[in-house]
């Protein structure tokens, strides 16, 4: 029978089946992830991973009717706020058994890819919280209070699967407007991924590629848009053995070709056009300054039918078209980002002060991602992910009173199979102890109570 002190952390059978075949909680102590006494930190992770398909955040479930059944705030405020929890070690270690996992189902032919983006991690109203900075959103065309979220994920063209992920502040000390608390235990992976905040992006990018591979996570080619497709760090990709398909902007960048050094624009005049095909234009063979050979690859904008676009490809073997639709793939972050915001609450469900809770939250926030991706990819039905989604919020919200019922009616089974003459003294006393576990607002809901025969 299920304990009080448990009740709060049930699973619906679908994510509790992912929460078992995926071994989270071998995961949670792989990290380090753990705590002495109290609460179990897989029942707390487990609490917060429900919160988004129960309540709106964290506020809401302690005004709701299981308040009396949940821990303490600051049981919950302590879990996020630990520096010492290893995150990064918890995300990259599920990740890579959930590509394994869908490894196995697939052609050892199919392309696989990395895939590389930042999405803008708001905190505008906010003034106090630890490496606040002014950032730039490329989407507004203006600058707001929070912090850039770069994310590496994988990607077969069906599941995506964000591996690791920086929170980066601001480079520039100009930009920043809190620096790091000086409470912070420098020892501990949390200062450490505080100095990582700092970091220049394109370091950040490379090194993020870099746990990956020592994860022992691979794919055939690595995908990025025009804020990071860059000679220097397409080249060092590269010498990590790995293809890079990216799109390049018009810039000053020159690109050698028969002994000249060209821009972009002077190679599109020369490149070899592709006659009686709507999406590309043509391509070319030329080389990056580093001395790596590159194909570039010309394609329609759909946006404005008289402008173009450049997609560099390393890997100078791929057709024209292959480049093209390998680097589709690449979309597969944004609905990532999309989904994790709009249904998941990514940014939105803890609004702490402490960098440590920004780690922890948005890793948990990537854990539900991966559990439904995970669970997408196992049904036989196309559930697209926001269906997905809302059936599994109706599945927890059924859980409770279910699971109660299924007590109940284990309870009798056990009498029947041992033969027990059924006096009405036995039958209060085990219906006395089956009340008694469960939690108030199912007694609220049902108006009994203990001592009611």
């Amino acid at each position: 029978m299920i304990t009080k002190k448990e009740y709060f952390a049930q699973l619906p059978k679908e994510i509790k089946d992912g929460f078992s075949e995926l071994q989270i909680g071998n995961h949670l102590r792989k990290a380090g992830i753990i705590k002495a006494c109290g609460y179990s930190c897989l029942s707390i992770f487990q609490l917060l991973f429900l919160l988004v398909f129960q309540y709106r955040n964290w506020y809401h479930a302690l005004q709701s009717k299981k308040a009396a059944d949940l821990p303490g705030k600051d049981t919950i405020y302590r879990f996020l706020n630990s520096s010492t929890y290893n995150w990064r070690t918890f995300l990259l270690s599920l990740s890579s058994e959930v590509i394994r996992r869908v490894k196995q189902t697939i052609s050892k032919r199919r392309v696989t890819v990395f895939i590389v983006d930042d999405s803008i991690y708001s905190r505008n109203r906010s003034k106090s919280v630890e490496l606040l900075a002014k950032v730039f959103d490329h989407s507004t065309r203006q600058f707001v209070n929070g912090f850039q979220l770069l994310t590496l994920g994988w990607s077969d063209g069906f599941t995506f699967v964000p591996i690791d992920f920086a929170l980066l502040s601001s480079a520039n000390q100009k930009n920043r407007l809190n620096e790091i608390h000086s409470s912070i235990d420098k020892r501990t992976t949390g200062y450490k991924r505080r100095l990582e905040a700092l970091e220049a992006k394109p370091n950040m990018v490379l090194k993020l590629v870099e746990h990956a591979l020592d994860k022992g996570i691979f794919a055939d080619y690595v995908l990025m848009d025009t804020w990071f497709t860059h000679a220097p760090l397409v080249e060092k990709i590269h010498s990590k053995g790995l293809f890079v398909i990216g799109m390049v902007k018009q810039l000053k960048q020159r690109y050698l070709f028969n002994g000249e050094r060209l821009t972009l624009e002077q190679l599109y005049r020369k490149a070899k056009r592709d006659i009686g095909k709507k999406e590309t234009l043509g391509s070319i063979h030329a080389t990056l300054h580093t001395g790596l050979p590159v194909k570039i690859v010309f394609v329609r904008n759909r946006n404005n039918q008289s402008e173009w676009l450049a997609i560099l490809s390393t890997d100078t073997t791929l057709s024209n078209e292959e480049i093209v639709r390998i680097y589709g793939m690449r979309w597969d972050i944004e609905t990532f980002f999309k989904f994790s915001k709009s249904f998941l609450h990514l940014a939105k469900e803890f609004q702490g002060r402490s960098y440590d809770m920004m780690i922890s939250h948005t890793t948990i926030v990537f854990t539900r991602y991966i559990l439904i991706a995970w669970q997408l990819r196992k049904e036989e039905d196309p559930k697209t992910m926001g269906n997905l989604f809302l059936f599994l919020c109706d599945e927890v919200k059924e859980m409770d009173f279910k699971t109660a019922l299924l007590q109940l009616i284990s309870l009798f089974q056990t009498l029947a199979e041992a033969k027990v003459y059924l006096s009405m003294d036995i039958f209060q006393c085990q219906l006395s102890n089956w009340i008694t576990s469960l939690p108030r607002y199912i007694k609220d809901c049902l108006h009994i109570s203990v001592c009611e025969s």
